[in-house]
Formats: C-alpha cells, sequence, structure tokens
C-alpha cells in the first residue's frame, strides 16, 4: 500500500494547502473576467476557480479570491458587486501567454486589454467588453455573490447567468456542437504549469513575481510583424525592461550575427527570434528584435 503523509488544513499555512489543493486539484478551465468600475474603466483577469453549474437557467460560477499575501481583493470582484455584469471569455491556446499578462499586479486604472495586447470588443446587452480574440465569449449578469471568508485565500462565488453568448462560427458543426480539436482549450494546473486538451502539459512563466512592459510597449514595426504571433507577444511583454544598447551590441558580437542581421529580411530575423521565444530566452529574442 502507498505510504501517505496526511495534513489537518490548520497543520500548514494558507500559502502552503493553496499548494497543494491548486497542484492536485486540476486540470482547471479558466474564467477570463472581463469587468468595467463605475466609471466604465475596463478591468481583465483570469481566474481558474471557475464551472459551469446548469443549462437552464444557464449559469457559471468563479471565484476571485482574497489574496493570501495581503488579504485584499480583486479588481474583479469589487467591479461585480458594482455593476452586476462580467464577461467570461474562453481561453484557449492562441491567446494564453497574453491571458497569462493581464493577471499581472497592475496599478488601478491600468487596462489590461492594451497590457497584453488583446481586442476589446463592446458587448451587446452589458456594459463589460468582450476579448476579440477569445473562441467564445459569455455576457452574464451577475446573480449573487457569496464570500466564503474574511481572511486571506478564501473565495468569493460570483454566480453568473449567460444573457448572451458569441462562438467562432468555424467552430461549430450543423449540429451546434463545438469542435473540440479546434477550440483547442487550455486548463490551469498547479505553479506555472497549464494543460493543453490536445497536447498535454506546458509550462507558462508567472508574470505576478514582476511588473511586465506590457504589449503596448512593444514597437510597433515589431508588433505588425507577419511572424510573431499574440502569444509570443505576450512572451515579450512580461519582461520589466529592455536589454540596453550594451547588451545588445554585446550579445551580437558574441553570437557573431552582424552579417545575418545585415543581409537578413524582417521575415528572417523574427523567425529567428521566435526561435528563441520557443525555448523561453526571451531577453536574447527582444536583443536580436531590437538589433534589426
Amino acid at each position: 500500500m502507498t505510504k501517505m503523509k496526511s495534513f489537518s488544513p490548520s497543520d500548514l499555512s494558507t500559502p502552503e494547502l493553496h499548494g497543494i489543493m491548486l497542484g492536485s486539484i486540476g486540470p482547471r478551465p479558466i474564467a477570463f473576467a472581463s469587468t468595467v468600475d463605475e466609471n466604465g474603466q475596463p478591468n481583465l483577469s483570469p481566474f481558474s476557480f471557475f464551472n459551469v453549474f446548469g443549462a437552464n437557467p444557464p449559469i457559471m460560477v468563479f471565484s476571485p479570491a482574497r489574496r493570501v499575501r495581503n488579504n485584499t481583493t480583486k479588481h474583479t470582484l469589487e467591479n461585480c458587486k458594482i455593476t452586476k455584469e462580467v464577461v467570461i471569455n474562453i481561453v484557449n491556446y492562441a491567446i494564453v501567454q497574453q491571458m497569462s499578462l493581464s493577471s499581472t499586479e497592475y496599478a488601478e486604472g491600468v487596462n489590461e486589454f492594451e497590457k497584453s495586447g488583446l481586442t476589446a470588443v463592446k458587448s451587446d446587452l452589458i456594459k463589460p467588453f468582450r476579448v476579440a480574440e477569445s473562441p467564445v465569449q459569455y455576457e452574464c449578469k451577475v446573480n449573487e455573490i457569496i464570500e466564503l471568508g474574511k481572511e486571506g485565500g478564501s473565495g468569493n462565488l460570483i454566480i453568473c447567468e449567460v444573457v448572451k453568448l458569441h462562438v467562432q462560427e468555424d467552430l461549430l458543426n450543423a449540429d451546434l456542437k463545438i469542435d473540440q480539436s479546434k477550440i483547442d482549450l487550455v486548463s490551469r494546473m498547479g505553479g506555472n504549469w497549464y494543460s493543453r486538451a490536445k497536447e498535454g502539459l506546458f509550462e507558462v512563466e508567472k508574470p505576478v513575481k514582476k511588473l511586465g512592459i506590457g504589449v503596448d510597449e512593444i514597437p510597433n514595426y515589431i508588433k505588425e510583424s507577419k511572424i510573431l504571433t499574440g502569444n509570443d507577444f505576450g512572451k515579450l511583454g512580461n519582461v520589466e525592461k529592455l536589454p540596453s544598447h550594451e547588451e545588445i551590441k554585446k550579445f551580437i558580437e558574441e553570437k557573431d550575427l552582424k552579417v545575418f542581421l545585415d543581409e537578413s529580411t524582417d521575415h528572417k530575423v523574427h523567425l529567428v527570434a521566435q526561435e528563441y521565444l520557443n525555448e523561453n530566452r526571451v531577453l536574447d529574442a527582444w536583443k536580436i528584435l531590437l538589433a534589426k
């Protein structure tokens, strides 16, 4: 018989218990929640305490937990209390890096749509914006909010009723069923780990440990690339600062890239940068992009 190690919740600190629970209960779907405050300022943030709980009426529940480190509440929760509206955007692999970047703890008033490089689209029936790149978007009214505690790590169940949904047309078959191979869903695991429904585990560096510059700070000539994807931009936006001129020069000299850069088109340079990004060599990708 496998040897087990047993705990009472009181035996563990909140971060320890939180880590075990999130590491063992998964994969968890992701509610990419879009809200607005009382002034119409948009907020966008992902939550993996989420699922569907009925179709008649269509009910979803997600939980913006109180922050473990300082017991503060999320802007999403405060906005839902005020406006009673939220859009739940579904996350697929094509936007996972930008979704992750949006979870950065930017200051109040910073627009996460702009920071993540995602497109805000007006909803039909409610005020919060939809994420245009999301394959399925649910406009919801908030029926009830249940606070589960007052300490850091405690949940807040936001019970939402779908009032309108938007589905990427090419995902639907003749019977209005979603093609699971096309939607390419992702889900949350423990730590930096995610699961891709079609392939399995992959890792996304957590942005909450630093303040990324955001996709909006990437130069336009790079954002106009025909090679780099939204996930690539999400990685590029998740650096605290750009490499210096001296760092770029040293990198080009050490890698003997001057002739390559002089003779190559932007297309080739962006392909090399994308290879670096695929290897999670984000600063190297920045260096070759800025050197060109």
